[in-house]
């Protein structure tokens, strides 16, 4: 049997990325899986960008909404359910269009990262996340460099969630993240992938298309989503989401709406520069400038083209 055909849309955030996965799967036959560490979550569709029915425009979207923000997510987890979607996808005979802008869940995915059983010790979560609380996550990211500077280079090093799985990983397995994942690729992925990814040239350009997407999550409710997201227990992964902690100080009153949607903003800019630099490392990766293009339809019509260069019989 030959390997499953993937597309795959990535970059940083408010570039359009379900947009265009929604146009390939219009017009290959294809169902989205979402490769977005967020966009899991139940109840949450302002602050994660949940494509809304009429974006979806009938295309069936998985692994979108399902997950109680109250509970944990691990990338073994994504792993585990986007590679069990593709392979349902594959066997509807449609194609799997993953897309996302989480690009530890994407590079996880489609290198066949198999992630072993380890140790998991709820002592030493609670005392990481209290260190965290108390003297930063800075204090968490050194730790991990000391011992496993590739993780280390490779996780936000303000993702506390992440930066207190790699650390008891090693505690409790005495192996790094960075070794299990290496031994995890000695078997080839079981895919032929297509990547197309989405940025902007000019990079003024990107960040004013993230100001007008804060803008609008805050017209549609975003502080009050925040609100229930901050009531959650503090070892949420949801609560360290961008657009969430940055309202507790306005709902301690200690800071006025402006400053914290200019806050957002920031960190979002941020997020989308860390976002660009995990892409480009890949060498495979078809990149279509937003800017470049006249108007949507123009850049559907190359990234179709793209795509039709595989040459998959679909």
């Amino acid at each position: 049997m030959g390997k499953i055909p993937v597309a795959a849309v990535v970059g940083p955030t408010a570039t359009g990325k379900t947009r265009l996965a929604v146009a390939l799967s219009l017009r290959f036959g294809g169902e989205v899986v979402s490769a977005d560490s967020m966009q899991i979550y139940r109840g949450l569709p302002v602050g994660t960008a949940q494509p809304a029915p009429a974006e979806m425009r009938g295309v069936p979207h998985h692994l979108v909404g399902f997950r109680d923000p109250a509970q944990p997510f691990s990338v073994a987890d994504y792993v585990r359910l986007a590679s069990r979607c593709i392979a349902e996808i594959r066997a509807r005979r449609r194609l799997p269009v993953v897309a996302g802008g989480t690009g530890l869940y994407v590079d996880s995915l489609l290198s066949n990262v198999r992630f072993a059983p380890d140790g998991k010790d709820a002592a030493l979560r609670g005392e990481l996340r209290r260190r965290a609380q108390a003297q930063g996550p800075e204090s968490l990211a050194a730790e991990l460099r000391s011992f496993d500077p590739q993780s280390a280079g490779r996780i936000d090093p303000h993702n506390v969630g992440r930066l207190i799985r790699a650390i008891e990983i090693y505690r409790t397995t005495g192996v790094t993240m960075s070794a299990q994942i290496a031994r995890s690729k000695e078997a080839p992925p079981p895919y032929d992938v297509c990547r197309i990814g989405l940025a902007y040239r000019d990079r003024a350009k990107l960040y004013a298309a993230i100001d007008r997407r804060v803008d609008r999550m805050l017209g549609a409710g975003l502080a009050e989503e925040a609100r229930r997201v901050l009531a959650l227990p503090d070892s949420a992964t949801a609560a360290q989401a961008i657009g969430y902690k940055e309202f507790a100080p306005y709902f301690r009153g200690e800071r006025d709406l402006a400053r914290t949607a200019a806050e957002i903003k920031q960190r979002s800019r941020r997020y989308a520069k860390r976002q660009l630099t995990w892409f480009r490392r890949g060498k495979d990766v078809r990149w279509l400038y937003v800017d470049d293009f006249p108007d949507f339809d123009s850049l559907c019509a190359r990234a179709f083209r793209i795509v039709e260069e595989k040459g998959w019989r679909l």
